[in-house]
């Protein structure tokens, strides 16, 4: 054996030796299969993400994710449901959430968005041909003993749409995603050694991981994060690889970003931990509809107070899975005619003449200070779950004066329930027994 080649086996010897007596305490997947785990979200705002912009009012910090949200649901093809698509097409980095994870052995931190909008785990590896520049150093995958480049024979490779091979088959998979701004990730699909630092303080290990090592990314990607953490339906996101080992559940409890709560982390939840059950939990079916790595809800109808609004096939296109849940749109978006409805059936109930609304950003706004000002109850009816929502869903502060409906109408794309609605729920997501949970929950005590 060659001096190079012994020194590069003897490194990974030690490497691996090392990350053993690290992890002497770190929980494997059989035993969070036993008990689940939770791992910190940490929102795009708060004084925790190398995003937060201390110079930003909450007025300003709420504005500009309206902004992102806008740019996110624009960005989603219209057509999302082509069975031709590689990935989801939207924007990543205008996800809300990021999420620390390790990767390969020793462990290497990365901060990575954390999306329910689309699947596959990837970061920027050396060597990188085009980079987008960030601001932390690129993963090494020849300092990881765990690390291997999955073959174009291998059945992973076969099983992930947006693949491409080359000498006759006996290559390095190759993985292509692309987004809706056109940014995009070229890489080495190959598994490693995914390490996660739940809230009990134990490191939850998770071997052979299906990652994507990027060589060539560009677009609109931020140099705050390091990649994207797929949290979809489809088979090689953080999810479904967990599938055999937590029983296909996990769910996330979001909080306010007001004063009080913006140093209190929102926390997704795996495995036993993310069962959602007891008292006022209600429950939806999951549809099954391509590409999986939406999360597909029916919406039946919307109630203003008494008023009910049903949904209907014209408006939506279909009747059934007709709906995204995304934890990475703030507003809640509807087609334009059945949203006009909705808006209609607001300002009857509010008893204010509307003023002018941020242009493309929202639909209706009243003077929060306005003596005879009434928020309206409202309920969202999806299948077999009637969702009470309260005013800190449905309507956003964006000045001292505004107050605004957080429903938006939409000439193009799809529906998506947003995260403002989902804040202060316990949701939870069973894709074996294909269903999304809700529990009214005070996020700040879990």
């Amino acid at each position: 054996m060659a001096v190079s080649a012994i020194s590069h086996s003897l490194f990974h010897s030690v490497s691996a030796i090392s990350f053993f007596i690290l992890c002497l305490s770190c929980i494997s997947f059989t035993e969070a299969q036993k008990g689940g785990f939770s791992v910190e979200l940490i929102h795009r705002d708060s004084p925790k993400s190398p995003f937060f912009n201390p110079d930003e009012n909450p007025f300003e910090r709420i504005v500009n994710a309206l902004r992102r949200s806008s740019n996110r649901v624009k960005l989603i093809d219209p057509n999302f449901a082509s069975l031709n698509s590689a990935q989801a097409d939207i924007i990543p980095y205008e996800g809300e959430f990021l999420m620390k994870l390790s990767i390969g052995t020793p462990p290497v931190e990365i901060l990575a968005v954390a999306d329910t909008g689309s699947d596959l785990i990837w970061t920027q590896c050396k060597p990188c041909l085009f980079c987008y520049k960030q601001d932390a150093d690129l993963l090494d995958p020849s300092k990881s003993s765990s690390y291997k480049d999955l073959s174009c024979k291998s059945k992973q490779c076969g099983s992930m749409r947006g693949t491409s091979c080359s000498f006759l088959g006996f290559g390095k998979c190759k993985y292509s995603v692309s987004y809706g701004d056109k940014s995009h990730s070229y890489g080495n699909l190959a598994t490693d050694t995914i390490t996660l630092d739940s809230t009990s303080g134990r490191p939850v290990v998770f071997p052979k991981t299906i990652i994507g090592c990027g060589h060539r990314n560009a677009g609109t990607f931020s140099s705050k994060a390091a990649g994207i953490v797929g949290l979809g339906g489809g088979n090689v996101s953080l999810v479904s690889q967990m599938d055999p080992s937590l029983g296909s559940k996990f769910s996330y409890c979001l909080v306010h970003l007001s004063s009080s709560a913006s140093v209190n982390s929102s926390k997704i939840n795996f495995g036993s931990n993310g069962v959602v059950s007891g008292s006022g939990v209600v429950s939806t079916p999951l549809i099954a509809r391509n590409p999986r790595t939406f999360y597909f809800l029916t919406l039946e109808a919307i109630s203003v107070g008494n008023k009910r609004i049903a949904v209907d096939r014209f408006s939506f296109g279909t009747t059934e899975g007709n709906i995204i849940i995304d934890s990475g749109t703030t507003l809640t978006y509807l087609p334009q005619a059945f949203n006009s409805k909705l808006v209609s059936a607001v300002s009857s109930f509010i008893n204010a003449t509307p003023v002018a609304a941020p242009k493309d950003l929202l639909d209706l706004c009243y003077n929060f200070t306005a003596s005879d000002f009434k928020f309206p109850e409202i309920t969202v009816h999806f299948t077999s779950a009637d969702v009470k929502l309260n005013p800190l869903h449905t309507f956003v502060r964006i000045s001292e004066e505004l107050s605004c409906l957080t429903f938006k109408g939409v000439d193009n794309g799809p529906a998506i329930y947003g995260n403002l609605m989902q804040k202060n729920f316990l949701v939870g997501y069973d894709t074996r027994k294909r269903t999304v949970s809700f529990k009214p929950t005070d996020c700040t005590k879990q």
